[in-house]
């Protein structure tokens, strides 16, 4: 009725009602007039009594169809209400001031799945508890209740986030009224925050690509040039933290010489609006030093087409640069004693006889061979031959002030001398190298002496080319190294005939090892009580011209030519071969070659010969002498252990004649030890020779290694070495260097003729 008279009022219809009670009067006037003859009867309480009540029937008429008005209102109001409601994107709810719920929409049903449990007037406690049952309120309804409480009691609004068990997440926005109540809205935001998480996870990706990029990248605003970006490699490349450069400008953080160059390269590049790139170019970091760089600078524009920002991508090369400064200067310089290298001889003395050429003057070429370093190496070790060379070298470049020093192989050296009066100014020059090794030289509290053997070729006359100036200062170099160690000889033509000779004598012998002109010869091996076990391969080559060649001729040509590989290759495959095929079971010995073991892979060669050939690894055994530990010690123990693990066995020969030999023993346990022959031939006049024979069986039976005494030709000296212990012989005592065909009998087979007698 309230509400209804509100209505009224508000809509005028009092108006109306003031209209009703005049017609209701003016009828009841009518109907007295018409139904009571006399006028004063209106006057009387009856009268009166008709009038008010034609008044009041007036009026209900007319408000009857205000009432009707009004309800009209009321629904159209509620209906577009209702529509409004249910419209909306988020559930609403409406509470008053004691905290009942007066409206919500369907949303709200739908969204939390309360429609056949909310009813009007239900508490918020009672409608928290039926959405937690129905788990679709996660929290504590308690506790849930109490912060939305104290909020709406502070007259705040109460927002709050809810992850529904099924992965949606509602936004819950609580707007407190003027009358205690409040309003809650309830979004479905799941998308909205995918999205959110979607764009985080995108920018924390990309800023992970940005942070781990291995090259600087710098962002800056373009119109302030302030620092806005810097990722971790910028950092290292500047050599201060980011912290220390944002928000500032390269004239802040830069020293003053590389940040007025920056800021004119973006300035440019704001003005332009296109990309830049910068070539190599040294840039002064602030903590970092000097660094060689590259940089790529990129506008990033505005809507409006103008820079709003500056990348800039560097790409520091310092280190690449100084690490191709390094590899150009180990590529030129011996690591050891950094002095130019063979390669960069060969550029010089090329480069020198163009210059001589053209002046017509003279120079010369001195080879040079440390004496007595060997021995040093053998004595000392290693690390003292190093430092010896060391040494050296700083000698060398002392006196050659103004000439070209170069270290070309282990203890070899060669000089190029300046253009002058030759050969006049290489023989001064020589005499001064020979006399700044007069001294002794200590190394590591060890005092040694070494001298120079020095061959000197001079151009042009001993040379016009390289080649051959080179090749005559080598054979000069022999020259003195076979008359006299530590003297001076300069090139004369018997050497170059001498040296021709041998040059050809290289070049028969490698087409001897091509064309299979070879031979082996087998010697064999026995025990103390004259039983064979085995044979050594030994290579011989019958020259057609000089006849037999001695071994201790072409193998060293065969070594400083490089034909040493093919000829090993050679002399192990073809012995393994013909081992493999004998029936009795003897082992086969093949002497290696220092240099095999310094080029090419030994151990995988002699692998793969063992597989194509058949023979039992058991059966091999591989001699070597200490030349092949003098160098690369530790690679050539390391290739004999890779042997050894095979099932190879290997022997140390010609033990005693060298200087470190016990040493090699120790660092590797060798299968077997050969005394050399020239202690056992002199055993019948030189006590010495059997005290190093009883001493060297004594090691070792001491290191539990059998011992194999070479050149015994005779019974007394088969006798002394069997009375001290010696475990097997070889020598003509046994038998001699022979084809196999002469030991048939011995490795199994029929005798040649005996087969053919057979077959006839």
């Amino acid at each position: 009725m309230i509400q209804t008279l509100a209505y009224l009022v508000k809509f005028r219809d009092w108006q109306c009602l003031g209209i009703g009670a005049a017609a209701g009067l003016l009828l009841a006037l009518g109907v007295l007039h018409m139904t009571v003859a006399d006028p004063a009867f209106a006057l009387t309480a009856a009268g009166l009594l008709a009038l008010g009540v034609g008044t009041v029937l007036g009026m209900a008429v007319v408000f009857s169809y205000c009432a009707l008005r009004v309800i009209r209102k009321l629904s159209e109001q509620n209906i577009r209400r209702d529509f409004a409601l249910n419209n909306m994107a988020q559930g609403l709810c409406m509470f008053d001031g004691q905290h009942r719920l007066v409206v919500w929409n369907k949303n709200y049903e739908t969204m939390y799945g309360v429609g056949s449990m909310i009813r009007r007037g239900c508490s918020i406690g009672d409608l928290l508890m039926a959405r937690h049952a129905l788990g679709t309120l996660p929290r504590d309804p308690k506790v849930y209740e109490t912060e939305l409480r104290a909020a709406l009691g502070r007259g705040e609004i109460f927002t709050v986030d809810v992850e529904m068990p099924d992965g949606r997440i509602i936004a819950v926005i609580n707007q407190p009224t003027s009358e205690g109540g409040w309003v809650a809205t309830h979004e479905d935001i799941t998308e909205r925050k995918r999205a959110e998480r979607e764009l985080d996870n995108t920018r924390a990706f990309l800023d992970s690509i940005v942070e781990n990029v291995p090259s600087p990248i710098i962002v800056k605003d373009a119109s302030a040039l302030t620092y806005l970006l810097v990722n971790r490699a910028a950092e290292e490349y500047l050599g201060i933290s980011r912290a220390t450069m944002l928000g500032k400008t390269p004239l802040d953080v830069m020293p003053k010489i590389s940040a007025d160059e920056i800021m004119a390269e973006d300035r440019k590049l704001v003005d332009c609006g296109e990309i830049s790139f910068r070539g190599e170019h040294g840039v002064q970091t602030p903590g970092n030093g000097t660094r060689i760089v590259t940089s790529t600078r990129l506008p990033i524009k505005n809507a409006a087409g103008e820079p709003k920002y500056i990348i800039s991508v560097v790409d520091d090369v310092t280190e690449r640069k100084r690490s191709e400064q390094r590899i150009a200067h180990l590529a030129h310089h011996d690591q050891m004693t950094d002095l130019p290298n063979r390669v960069a001889f060969n550029e010089c003395i090329d480069a020198t006889i163009d210059l001589a050429a053209i002046a017509n003057e003279s120079f010369g070429v001195l080879c040079i061979d440390l004496d007595r370093f060997k021995a040093v190496n053998d004595v000392f070790g290693h690390a003292v031959g190093d430092s010896l060379l060391r040494e050296v070298a700083r000698r060398l470049e002392q006196v050659c002030q103004g000439a070209f020093v170069a270290r070309v192989g282990g203890d070899e050296f060669t000089i190029i001398t300046p253009t002058a009066q030759q050969p006049r100014a290489a023989e001064a020059l020589a005499e001064r190298l020979a006399a700044a090794f007069e001294e002794d030289i200590t190394i590591d509290s060890h005092q040694m002496r070494v001298g120079l053997t020095i061959g000197v070729a001079i151009y042009p006359q001993d040379g016009a080319d390289a080649a051959t100036l080179v090749a005559n200062a080598d054979a000069a170099l022999f020259r003195a190294k076979s008359e006299a160690r530590g003297s001076i000889r300069f090139f004369e033509m018997a050497m170059d005939q001498q040296l021709r000779e041998k040059r050809a004598l290289q070049q028969d012998l490698r087409k001897a090892v091509e064309q299979n002109e070879l031979a082996l010869h087998y010697m064999p091996q026995a025990d103390m009580d004259g039983r064979i076990t085995g044979f050594e391969a030994l290579a011989r080559w019958h020259h057609p011209r000089h006849g037999l060649v001695p071994p201790d001729v072409f193998i060293p040509l065969a070594e400083e030519s490089g034909i040493i590989g093919a000829l090993g290759e050679w002399v192990l495959r073809t012995a393994c071969h013909e081992a493999a095929s004998w029936p009795n079971k003897l082992h086969i010995a093949v002497n290696l070659s220092p240099v095999q073991f310094q080029h090419g892979d030994l151990p995988s060669l002699v692998h793969q010969v063992l597989l194509d050939t058949g023979l039992s690894p058991a059966r091999l055994e591989l001699e070597i002498t200490e030349g092949v530990l003098i160098g690369d010690f530790t690679g050539a123990v390391a290739m004999l252990r890779r042997l050894k693990n095979m099932g190879v066995r290997v022997a140390m020969d010609d033990f005693g004649t060298g200087y470190s030999s016990l040493s090699y023993l120790q660092s590797f346990p060798f299968d077997k030890i050969k005394i050399d022959r020239a202690f056992v031939a002199n055993l019948s006049h030189s006590q010495q020779s059997a005290t190093i024979i009883r001493a060297v069986i004594a090691l070792s039976r001491g290191l539990n290694m059998p011992v194999v005494a070479e050149g015994v030709e005779t019974e007394a000296q088969r006798a002394f070495l069997a009375a001290e212990g010696c475990d097997a012989i070889q020598g003509y005592l046994v038998g001699r260097p022979m084809p196999i065909e002469d030991y048939a009998k011995l490795v199994g087979r029929k005798p040649a003729h005996v087969s053919l007698v057979a077959r006839g």
